[in-house]
């Protein structure tokens, strides 16, 4: 199986379950409230963990408990943290609000996320050059995710670019990414064009393709996802289950997707493995404690969820 690791974002989920998010100058009662380990990237690593993947995370917290338990998620999970590091900086936090309905609502604060930097990359470099596959997302410096899929290149590794959350992004990170995920937000971000249906989705996504693309998974929610490559245009349909949280959803997809990529599957069949992981993850609360294991995703049943 061929190895993986994922420079990213590591952070504690402050959680709230309510009927709703309040409006604008609204005061309303939660229903629970909970800490939960996750931030993009310790999400899709852990879900590769998970999923017997051999991966290892790079990526910095805080020196407070915070950073310790999170560490502690991640090495549970299967993931090798030996190079993380601890720095001044507090461990970065997101705030979520889960509504009923299983939709939710956002707010990170970086933190040590944004002291991981070209110097530290320089630092583990060889953890780089002994995997296979490099993936990150957009929650550390746009500079450090530049540097790391540049190195990435020159050492020849496949590359794989998370580009959330949604932001306009250098032409470089763009021609050194193997293969980008994003959602309709990110991809219209990133083109430049207007998503309003599958067509235009296509039309985007091949603006990238020009760029040095190999190929998108363009997620849609519960609508499935789309692959597109210079040779080939396939639609995937999700799974049908009851969302009752789509909270690292998207991560949970790329982590059983990318599973699958260094297991030797074919695309289809890993973007099937990436949507079964993400359908189990949405009948479950939180980030990381939603993911499920490689047993629960081999033994999957559209039926009993």
């Amino acid at each position: 199986m061929k190895k993986i690791v994922v420079v990213g974002s590591i952070n504690m989920d402050l959680v709230t379950i309510c009927e709703r998010a309040p409006r604008g100058g609204e005061t309303l009662l939660g229903k629970k409230f909970m800490q939960i380990p996750g931030g993009k990237g310790a999400n899709q690593a852990v879900a590769m963990g998970k999923m017997k993947s051999p991966v290892s995370m790079l990526g910095k917290v805080g020196k407070e408990g915070m950073g310790d338990i999170l560490l502690n998620s991640m090495k549970q999970n299967g993931v090798d943290v030996s190079n993380i590091e601890y720095c001044d900086e507090a461990t970065g936090i997101a705030k979520i609000i889960v509504e009923e309905n299983g939709q939710n609502r956002i707010l990170v604060v970086p933190g040590a996320n944004y002291e991981v930097d070209k110097l530290y990359i320089d630092k583990h470099l060889e953890v780089i050059k002994n995997s296979d596959i490099v993936v990150t997302q957009l929650e550390i410096p746009l500079e450090t995710v530049k540097y790391t899929l540049q190195k990435a290149k020159e050492f020849g590794k496949i590359t794989v670019l998370n580009p959330a959350p949604a932001t306009k992004l250098d032409e470089d990170i763009i021609s050194n990414s193997d293969y980008i995920i994003p959602n309709e937000t990110e991809l219209e971000l990133l083109s430049g064009a207007s998503i309003t249906d599958e067509n235009s989705v296509i039309e985007a996504s091949k603006i990238l393709l020009n760029k040095g693309v190999k190929g998108l998974i363009v997620t849609l929610g519960s609508k499935g996802c789309i692959f597109i490559s210079k040779n080939e245009v396939k639609s995937f349909s999700a799974y049908k289950v009851k969302a009752i949280d789509t909270t690292a959803a998207g991560d949970s997809f790329i982590g059983g997707f990318i599973n699958g990529l260094a297991s030797g599957l074919n695309f289809d069949e890993a973007i099937d493995r990436g949507t079964k992981v993400a359908a189990i993850s949405v009948t479950r609360i939180g980030a990381q404690t939603s993911i499920p294991t490689f047993e629960e995703v081999l033994n999957f049943k559209e039926s009993i969820i």
